[in-house]
């Protein structure tokens, strides 16, 4: 069968489900009880010297269950692990469906969905299947798999299979336990571990943009199980911080007084003091970024490192990594947008180059200023300076500046500063410079002409100096009391900004912003903002003039440096030209 079939609906009669639906919502209240027991056992009872420490590190039922999800129980015969739905998020044009195991890359799965009407144990026989659009790895332990949006008149809860196999192959039973699915407009949906605080990502708050608000006006509530009513709380603390998508709260007193890298799992959410409205729903779990760090204990920090959010841009990031690594970018934070394009065989081939390159797989759309801060949060434990700049942009430092690692030797100048935090420089955009097709030898060859003056800055910052509420504009953060930013002078450093690419490349725009304070270029809000294209509509039509525009000043600098630097003195191929075989991470 090809793929286009097999992406077609097809209805699915399983009546062994029938049997299995009914068993399990029996077995739902125990198993919540059985798991609220044991946190309130653990968190009381668990301290060092305790004989009582049970492991809370695994996710779902492994905390309850620890036998049931072994590989040796599930492989056995040959079968797979299950596939074990933990949370479903509806997003605006697909769903999600996060599973609490890894599953292995290049599998294929079918997305099951059922009718919202109808009696719970006939509703197998009207189920319909359909292919599903990828699958992830997520966080360190979990995965990902995305699904269209379900037809009219079926559930959003639906359940997943592996291509071919039964409903009941040992994932929709588990499913079953929790069976809803969140909108996108109101859920918890990140948190993660800063000391004895954990800092909260949601959706629904409904903050004002570029500013923090009175954190009184929040509280955190912890759980094990999903927050399915308001008497499934185990603990409530106060918030510390709050702006834009970000609540900080402190860990309950029990977890602080213990040992606070333990609260890795546990799921959190928020609500607000004043209003008698439920807290938010959930698919966080608190996540600790010093468990997965490329830095041991006690270990000296990379001076310098970099952090991106992108979506289908793995042709350009070979470039942009292996040229800024040779300025002295020693770690990379890449943040992928629910890219489709082979990313991850990109992030390898520079690993296996020594780049130091790791894909944090970011399923949320319009939650970049969030994403930057917990990608802040990450590098604080490993990183003196980190940056926040987009694959299109490129550090360029004239001659008299110019050398090996000196990007990493002027931000460092400031590292035992008193008083600086941050480290500002401008960017000038370039245009297509007269091109029609994306130029073989990168964007640093080929786009030469830019638009006059400079416009905005990007940033290095140092991520354990920033604000407790993580403010970001994208730009730049909000810094602690007492810190300040400077600003680096166009004659010792510039980005040059490949803003304006030829237009197959640029239309790519139109498909959504990254930013959750910009709007998207179809929508048709802010037409004379900055963040748009000067002349552009809401419609992604080529000017008859593109290739032509945006181009005031030939700026041939950095293509010549590019060039004389990094070329190859036989063939003439550029690092990122070449195959990983035989492809240098260091200029001639």
């Amino acid at each position: 069968m090809d793929s286009d079939q097999r992406r077609k609906w097809k209805r699915v009669n399983n009546s062994g489900g029938k049997i299995a639906l009914k068993l399990i919502l029996s077995f739902r209240s125990l198993t919540l009880g059985i798991t609220s027991f044991l946190f309130i056992l653990f968190y009381f009872y668990g301290s060092d010297r305790s004989p009582f420490r049970p492991v809370l590190r695994a996710s779902g039922f492994t905390r309850v269950f620890p036998n049931l999800l072994t590989d040796d129980y599930f492989r056995g015969g040959g079968k797979p692990l299950p596939l074990v739905i933990e949370s479903r998020v509806l997003l605006p044009d697909h769903l999600l469906l996060v599973l609490s195991n890894r599953v292995q890359r290049g599998e294929s799965f079918e997305c099951v969905y059922y009718p919202q009407l109808g009696d719970a144990a006939d509703v197998l026989d009207e189920m319909l299947v359909k292919l599903a659009i990828s699958a992830d790895d997520y966080q360190e332990s979990k995965s990902i798999v995305r699904c269209e949006l379900p037809p009219v008149n079926f559930s959003a809860a639906a359940d997943l299979r592996r291509t071919g196999g039964e409903v009941v192959e040992g994932n929709w039973m588990r499913s079953a336990v929790n069976q809803t699915a969140d909108d996108w407009g109101k859920v918890v949906y990140e948190a993660i571990l800063d000391s004895n605080t954990v800092v909260v990502l949601a959706k629904g708050l409904n903050l004002k943009p570029h500013r923090d608000v009175n954190p009184a006006e929040f509280r955190c509530h912890f759980s094990l199980s999903h927050f399915n009513k308001q008497d499934s709380f185990i603990f409530t603390t106060e918030a510390t911080a709050a702006a834009q998508e970000v609540v900080r709260c402190l860990l309950p007193r029990s977890i602080r007084n213990n040992n606070t890298e333990l609260a890795e799992g546990i799921r959190v959410t928020v609500s607000r003091v004043a209003t008698a409205s439920p807290a938010l729903p959930s698919v966080a779990k608190v996540y600790n970024p010093k468990s997965h760090g490329m830095r041991e204990e006690g270990e000296a920090k990379y001076e310098l490192c970099a952090c991106t959010m992108l979506w289908n841009q793995a042709a350009v990031l070979k470039e942009w990594v292996m040229y800024h690594s040779w300025l002295g970018v020693e770690r990379w934070f890449i943040y992928d947008n629910n890219s489709d394009d082979g990313l991850q065989d990109v992030a390898d081939e520079l690993n296996s180059l020594n780049h130091n390159v790791t894909r944090h797989v970011w399923p949320w759309v319009k939650a970049q200023e969030a994403g930057f801060s917990h990608c802040a949060l990450r590098a604080k434990y490993e990183c003196n300076w980190v940056g926040f700049f987009d694959v299109d942009e490129f550090f360029y430092l004239p001659r008299q500046h110019r050398g090996q690692n000196s990007l990493r030797a002027l931000v460092s100048n400031y590292t035992d500063s008193p008083t600086i935090a941050e480290v500002r420089t401008m960017c000038h955009s370039f245009g297509p410079s007269g091109l029609t097709a994306p130029p073989k030898q990168g964007v640093t060859v080929g786009y030469t002409c830019r638009v006059q003056a400079p416009e905005r800055h990007k940033s290095f910052v140092r991520p354990d100096l920033l604000d407790v509420t993580l403010l970001n504009i994208v730009h730049h953060f909000k810094l602690r009391e007492g810190y300040r930013t400077t600003n680096v002078a166009e004659t010792t450093a510039v980005i040059n900004h490949y803003k304006y690419q030829v237009w197959d490349t640029f239309k790519a725009k139109f498909f959504r912003r990254v930013s959750t304070y910009v709007t998207n270029w179809q929508d048709d809000q802010n037409k004379g903002s900055k963040d748009r294209a000067p002349g552009l509509g809401t419609e992604a039509v080529e000017p008859p003039d593109w290739r032509l525009r945006f181009c005031e000043v030939w700026d041939t600098g950095l293509k010549d440096f590019v060039l004389d630097t990094f070329a190859d003195g036989a063939t003439g191929l550029l690092p990122w030209e070449r195959s990983s075989s035989s492809a240098s991470s260091s200029a001639r």
